[in-house]
């Protein structure tokens, strides 16, 4: 059984653990501030409930695992989320449950924390594969033809890297395809040279002659 200060200290453990991967790494990159009183409660509330149940026994220990897996379900099935929100929600979960283990040691929670929030700042850096993107396209026509879907989404998004068709709808003539594809790279684009002022090209500038006219003399006036 764990004492006071043991539990004090991984709870503080788990805190910074959550903290930093919810306010230094999640909300930074995402700006979704719905999920962040989540994060935090899941997470909170899991090494609340293993940290209980370890005084149980081995029996306790068992609950806490499965009530880790029903959380998960019960979480995935509430509402569609995105799959890099998905990873933010297990890694909580995970932090939780580890923090929380009575027996294991502070040294070893500590470097498997620091591992999982390493783990993610380098996943879903934004550098990381940062031009690939994914988007959900209604064509307004129904391609038997795979050449002519590829073709179809190089038209409108450049060339696919992949795509899966989600739905045809013979009735209204469309076709919902899921298609990964690359932006393309703008930094070595050739730079155009703006062409001359037309107003700059028909300025001259005038003579000596025609800027200070030179004097007559009076043998060249007409009497």
């Amino acid at each position: 059984m764990e004492t006071l200060g043991q539990l004090a200290a991984h709870l503080a453990l788990d805190l910074a653990a959550v903290g930093v991967l919810t306010f230094a790494i999640y909300y930074p990159r995402h700006r979704r501030r719905d999920l962040v009183p989540a994060y935090l409660a899941l997470n909170v509330a899991l090494f609340a409930v293993v940290s209980a149940l370890a005084q149980v026994g081995e029996g306790g220990m068992a609950l806490g695992f499965g009530l880790f897996g029903v959380l998960s379900i019960v979480r995935l099935r509430s509402d569609s989320v995105q799959h890099e929100e998905v990873a933010y929600y297990f890694t909580t979960l995970v932090l939780g449950l580890l923090c929380g283990l009575p027996h294991l040691r502070f040294s070893v929670a500590a470097a498997l924390a620091g591992l999982l929030l390493l783990v993610m700042y380098g996943a879903d850096h934004p550098r990381l594969m940062a031009r690939t993107r994914r988007i959900v396209v209604t064509l307004d026509t129904v391609h038997a033809d795979p050449q002519a879907v590829r073709d179809d989404l190089a038209r409108r998004l450049g060339a696919p890297l992949n795509w899966t068709v989600n739905e045809v709808d013979y009735v209204r003539d469309l076709m919902v395809v899921d298609v990964r594809f690359r932006l393309p790279d703008t930094s070595t684009a050739p730079t155009r040279t703006a062409p001359p002022d037309e107003h700059s090209r028909r300025t001259r500038t005038p003579a000596p002659s025609d800027a200070h006219p030179q004097p007559r003399s009076l043998s060249e006036e007409t009497v």
